[in-house]
């Protein structure tokens, strides 16, 4: 028995362009009562990266697979070296993001195989999460030596500073896009008036920061009985690649809350809300058969009758017994405000992805 343990030590979370490292043992446990005639051998190990797409057939349209363009790299790229004890690879920089959506899914492994003598050939899959931060393919890792992050006294290779230079100017480009506020105000009205103002201070956001907004109702001339607020994400399939559903050829495009907030707000004159932004969810990205989106998705209840009242008269007379009416005729509309969701740092998305960074496997 052969048993074979691959383990992220950093955690399952990385960004394109990191270079992943797994820490591979391979150990042959024995009883104590055992003789060296016992141990196995093992023939081979390689290890490679993969990302698999999935499309839904009833919403996405694949034209067929080139069969000119093998999908092999060199042998210097994807076999795991034993005498090293880890398994290293950049992730590529250009590829898409892990993300699990109902058209199209991107899941990325790393795929261990190994083989015993005289034994089928056994494959460990250990689950990966990329996130991908649009505008860092375009920058040259620095080659001076001054201008590269560095101590001197830490004994780094080329890879671990490139690493290293590549999540600070990750976290750097996340700080300054996420950290500008300014106050946006929105006029919300509907046919017959204004409801009311929405504000926000920024519309750049990373994955864990909370979306917060105002409402201000007291300058409105139509009455709002109530109002939700849902943070979603809107998957839609290129056009190229949409399967076509009856004659009007609807689009496929498909929607997901992740955090709603609802109100009862007669007589409100300003309220608040706050959102919050899952580390699990994907970040917004566009590929060539999908894009996702962020955006604040809003819907009202309005009055129809102008200068809507329920409450009961402060001054009386005498005792009586007040009620409210038992239907009142009310419009609804709704508005969407796109947001922008950039991802956050690998260490701190790990924290949303349960269980261990370590997978065994016995052949």
């Amino acid at each position: 028995m052969i048993e074979v343990v691959a383990e992220l030590s950093r955690g399952p979370v990385f960004l394109a362009g990191e270079a992943l490292e797994c820490v591979v043992t391979v150990t042959n446990p024995l009883p104590p009562t055992a003789t060296s005639a016992s141990s196995e051998a093992l023939a081979w190990a390689s290890a490679q990266i993969h990302c698999q797409f999935h499309a839904s057939e009833s919403r996405v349209v694949l034209p067929p697979p080139d069969s000119s363009q093998p999908d092999v790299q060199p042998d210097s790229q994807t076999v795991f070296l034993p005498h090293r004890d880890s398994y290293s690879e950049v992730l590529p920089i250009e590829g898409p993001p892990s993300f699990r959506g109902q058209s199209v899914k991107y899941v990325y492994k790393l795929t261990i195989g190994c083989q015993r003598v005289n034994s089928p050939i056994t494959l460990l899959r250990v689950p990966l999460r990329v996130l991908v931060l649009t505008g860092l393919q375009d920058v040259r890792f620095p080659q001076d030596e001054a201008v590269a992050p560095s101590s001197p006294f830490l004994e780094e290779d080329e890879g671990g500073k490139k690493d290293s230079w590549l999540a600070e100017l990750a976290g750097e480009r996340l700080m300054a896009a996420t950290s500008c506020r300014s106050l946006h105000l929105y006029n919300i009205s509907d046919g017959r008036g204004k409801v009311g103002t929405f504000g926000i201070f920024k519309s750049v956001y990373r994955l864990g920061e909370d979306v917060v907004g105002t409402l201000n109702l007291g300058e409105g001339t139509v009455a709002c009985l109530q109002f939700s607020v849902s943070l979603q994400t809107e998957e839609r399939v290129q056009p190229e690649y949409q399967r076509r559903r009856g004659a009007g050829g609807a689009l496929s495009v498909s929607h997901v809350t992740h955090a709603r907030h609802q109100e009862s707000c007669l007589h409100t004159t300003r309220t608040s809300f706050s959102l919050p932004i899952p580390l699990s969810s994907s970040p917004g990205f566009c590929t060539a058969v999908v894009s996702l989106k962020w955006q604040l998705h809003f819907e009202f209840v309005t009055s129809r009758e102008p200068g809507l009242v329920l409450l009961p008269p402060m001054e009386q007379s005498e005792p009586a017994t007040w009620t409210g009416p038992e239907q009142v005729p009310v419009d609804t509309f709704s508005w969407e405000l796109p947001i922008k969701v950039l991802p956050t740092s690998p260490t701190l998305a790990s924290y949303a992805v349960p269980g261990p960074s370590t997978s065994t496997i016995t052949i």
